[in-house]
């Protein structure tokens, strides 16, 4: 063997004495807001941060915002169901009758702590609703802050003010309750509301005032009209935090480890924490002369016609097979059971 070919067989010792370099994984994270939205930098961008942080930097988000993989925000469910997305944050309610079991979160008057409802319902879905999000694996689930309706023409103070007025509403029981309250529902995922209101499809949009910067209701929406805050929230919607069931699978075990152990019921408080600060930040961009609560006093009416929505929706749980009385028994337990610790989580 002559010197160059002795260097060249130190060089392959050498090289295969060194530890082999840990694989890095790149998840891809797909959802509907922009980059700039509270949802993304109080939630998902953190959660990555400390992802990557917790696994040394082996594993990190590629963050798709707006939709920048393709398809509509009624798609992403899919899209991390079939390996298009790593990761998604949707809402089962954008693919309408899908996800049934969920709803029960979404009946009027059922939230009034994001952070605690958001905690009921990981727990709830792990209970009766595990059967529905089979295809993936969630990472979280919880719900936005009170609803709130975002007018272009006049505010809204009694029921008789929604009377003939076209709405913007989020999922399938919205669209009904607001129908029951007088207004036509004109179902839209929310980054449609602005171009709608601009163009006058809608006259005024049901949202969290967490979305206000992401559609521009600031500029668009001249009237803010909330809920008496000591009342339940008349609306709120479930989202899904999930991951591709295979991607999750075929992580190292010490990785699948991060992953679990930023998942479940302590995540899903966590972003409903994040969900409130949003709303409050969200607030503060519409001038405080443009907002009125409708008091508790005017609500009476409202929660009879929701307890008939309630009613409506056991019965057609029945229809199913499923027990809708139980359902709604449950989902209302489990949120009066975490709101006994809302003031120390919240």
């Amino acid at each position: 063997m002559n010197f160059r070919h002795l260097l060249a067989a130190c060089g392959l010792l050498a090289a295969a004495a060194l530890p082999a370099r840990a694989e890095e994984i790149t998840l891809k994270l797909h959802f509907h807001l922009p980059q700039t939205s509270f949802a993304n930098t109080l939630f998902i961008q953190p959660w990555c941060e400390k992802i990557a942080k917790e696994s040394n930097q082996r594993m990190k988000c590629q963050i798709y915002p707006s939709m920048q993989l393709g398809g509509t925000p009624p798609q992403l469910y899919d899209q991390v169901k079939d390996g298009v997305a790593d990761i998604v944050w949707t809402l089962p309610g954008y693919t309408s009758g899908r996800f049934p079991t969920v709803e029960a979160f979404e009946l009027p008057f059922m939230m009034q702590s994001p952070a605690a409802t958001s905690r009921a319902l990981w727990d709830y879905v792990q209970q009766h609703a595990q059967n529905e999000f089979k295809d993936v694996k969630p990472l979280a689930f919880h719900v936005h802050g009170d609803g709130v309706f975002h007018m272009a023409g006049k505010p809204v103070r009694t029921m008789a003010d929604l009377r003939g007025l076209k709405l913007r509403a989020p999922t399938r029981l919205t669209n009904k309750y607001i129908a029951m309250l007088g207004a036509t529902p004109v179902s839209m995922p929310v980054p449609q509301v602005g171009d709608a209101l601009s163009k006058g499809v809608i006259d005024g949009a049901v949202v969290p005032y967490e979305v206000v910067p992401s559609v521009k209701l600031q500029e668009l929406a001249k009237f803010h009209s909330e809920i008496d805050p000591a009342e339940p929230a008349f609306y709120t919607s479930t989202f899904i935090f999930a991951m591709n069931k295979a991607k999750y699978e075929s992580l190292p075990a010490d990785l699948k480890k991060v992953i679990d152990n930023n998942s479940g019921q302590a995540l899903s408080g966590q972003i409903g924490r994040a969900f409130l600060q949003a709303d409050r930040e969200g607030k503060a961009l519409v001038p405080a002369a443009s907002v009125n609560v409708i008091p508790a006093s005017e609500l009476a009416a409202w929660k009879a016609l929701g307890n008939k929505l309630a009613a409506d929706w056991v019965k057609e749980m029945d229809g199913k097979g499923l027990n809708g009385t139980k359902l709604l028994e449950d989902a209302k337990a489990l949120i009066a059971k975490h709101a006994t610790t809302r003031v120390q989580m919240d």
